[in-house]
């Protein structure tokens, strides 16, 4: 893998925007934190420093040692990395008299500065920070302002330092993508190769030298990353790669089924399993979101484990771990990033399946796996399937799982994930599902009074489920589904639209 460009988590919420918005020019990228950055560096050709919760003045604020990057590689700082470059390197940083937060623009900006090619004065910029850069760092030259903050960007003189107080990374800054382009392509000089096709090839040449001609077991759940995956692996491997599809009865209605049907037309081996009975047992009477994904999750390997003994001689286990997955689940002791959530894709197996780990998309977002699948050539109806998580339907029924709520909900899910088909909305919606809520209401049918179940639909656009905002779906359709599902839906007499947008909340409910 090329590492091209280097990005330090100092905490920032935008972190992984950065990240996004780099690969958008086809530029390989990584995130690593601030105080764990990777032991060897010789293989990156930039460096950027995220922004920070943190204040530079606070006794506990983020303290990375630059000394094999600063002056030695281009370096753009960004706000909390401006204000720490200004605050140890000679400037002066202060709390602001305003806060400074949200739209901006460009009032001046320095003639003739590559960071600053093709954008105009006036341009919009994105804020968010409660401290101020009031003295530039030593050999600073000041490259723009707006009308609240002088030192809006700067660079260092004899070297490659750029910094600036706003958020490229961001969409409310207009130009923000042609300024990292400047940075990286015209100052870093990094070359943009980071493409579907380049990825494919670099995949399948290091999956063969990895794997050999051992025999690799992969857990197939319906879904994008774990098709893609086996699409990938079997490019490299061909008839060493066996697929197993459990059914553990969370899945969609009638999913179990039409997903063999699908796999049967792409030359896969595949073999369902139907562990439903098990898993409704493993999770009778917890409530628990964290424990239910870990019974889950326990069931899971127990079944794939009695499976895999049946091939004989597997060595590797293939999962379809995302990069999201890997970030949300890395927590690193004092420093900036937390557990949001453990992800069934990632971490360790028990010292009892003593097979190997692969994970061909562990690099990739999930609008990049999207187009990797385009590039392999899987049909555009699978490519483009919600997310669907790997718990299933027992993290979208609050409080303990049993076969009857499976029912109801798999039934509500149905006619909302069908009505979005039918109304031409389902390809304008990253993600939707429904929600079993752990309430009764009182509702009248006919002229007899009710107690029964409430549900919550959810609908999101996102890019890559790092950050997503709630679809305005027209209420002629939420009239209809609702009364769709209320008429049909033996136990639900109440139908609720969930309009939170993640942040602050998450896409799923547990």
């Amino acid at each position: 893998m090329q590492q091209n460009v280097l990005i330090l988590d100092f905490g920032s919420q935008y972190t992984q925007l950065i990240a996004r918005r780099v690969r958008e020019l086809n530029i390989y990228c990584e995130i690593h934190p601030y105080n764990n950055p990777p032991k060897d560096i010789s293989n990156f050709k930039a460096t950027i420093l995220s922004g920070s919760p943190f204040s530079v003045r606070a006794e506990d604020a983020p303290h990375p040692d630059l000394s094999e990057i600063r002056g030695k590689m281009p370096l753009l700082a960004v706000c909390y990395g401006a204000q720490y470059l200004a605050h140890f390197h000679g400037g002066k940083v202060e709390p602001s008299e305003t806060r400074e937060y949200g739209r901006a623009n460009l009032s001046v900006i320095k003639d003739a500065e590559v960071l600053f090619d093709d954008i105009t004065e006036n341009s919009q910029v994105w804020m968010s920070h409660s401290d101020t850069i009031k003295e530039l760092p030593t050999n600073a030259v000041r490259l723009a302002s707006t009308s609240d903050v002088l030192n809006a960007a700067y660079r260092i003189e004899g070297e490659e330092t750029f910094a600036i107080q706003f958020h490229p990374e961001v969409y409310h800054t207009s130009d923000g993508k042609q300024l990292l382009e400047n940075f990286l392509v015209k100052i870093a000089e990094v070359e943009q190769s980071w493409t579907p096709e380049a990825f494919v090839d670099m995949a399948v040449s290091e999956l063969k030298e990895k794997i050999g001609d051992d025999k690799v077991v992969l857990g197939l759940s319906g879904g994008v990353d774990s098709s893609v995956a086996a699409v990938l692996l079997h490019k490299a491997i061909g008839k060493n790669l066996y697929c197993i599809f459990v059914n553990n009865g969370l899945l969609r209605k009638d999913e179990f089924n039409s997903v063999l049907d699908q796999y049967k037309h792409m030359g896969l081996n595949v073999k369902g399993v139907d562990a439903s009975a098990r898993f409704l047992d493993a999770l009778a009477g917890i409530s628990d979101p964290e424990g239910k994904r870990k019974k889950i999750g326990n069931a899971f390997i127990e079944v794939f484990d009695d499976e895999a003994h049946l091939i004989q001689d597997v060595k590797f286990l293939a999962q379809g771990t995302i990069y999201p997955d890997v970030i949300e689940s890395v927590s690193v002791t004092g420093g900036p990033s937390a557990t949001i959530k453990s992800h069934h894709n990632v971490g360790g197996l028990p010292d009892f399946m003593k097979l190997k780990i692969v994970e061909p998309l562990r690099s990739l977002f999930k609008d990049e796996v999207r187009r990797v699948g385009a590039e392999l050539g899987i049909a555009k109806e699978l490519l483009g399937r919600h997310p669907f998580p790997g718990p299933g339907l027992a993290i979208r029924i609050l409080g303990d799982v049993t076969a009857e709520k499976v029912r109801i909900l798999q039934e509500v899910d149905a006619i909302f994930i069908n009505g979005l088909k039918e109304w031409m909305l389902y390809d304008k919606v990253w993600q939707a599902g429904a929600i079993l809520l752990p309430v009764n209401s009182v509702g009248v049918m006919g002229d007899e009074r009710t107690y029964e179940k409430v549900v919550a639909l959810r609908a999101v656009e996102s890019t890559d489920g790092m950050t997503a905002d709630w679809v305005n779906l027209p209420y002629e359709f939420l009239q209809k589904i609702s009364n769709t599902i209320i008429n049909r839906v033996k136990g639900v007499n109440r139908v609720v639209y969930d309009i939170s947008s993640k942040p602050p909340a998450t896409i799923e409910w547990e």
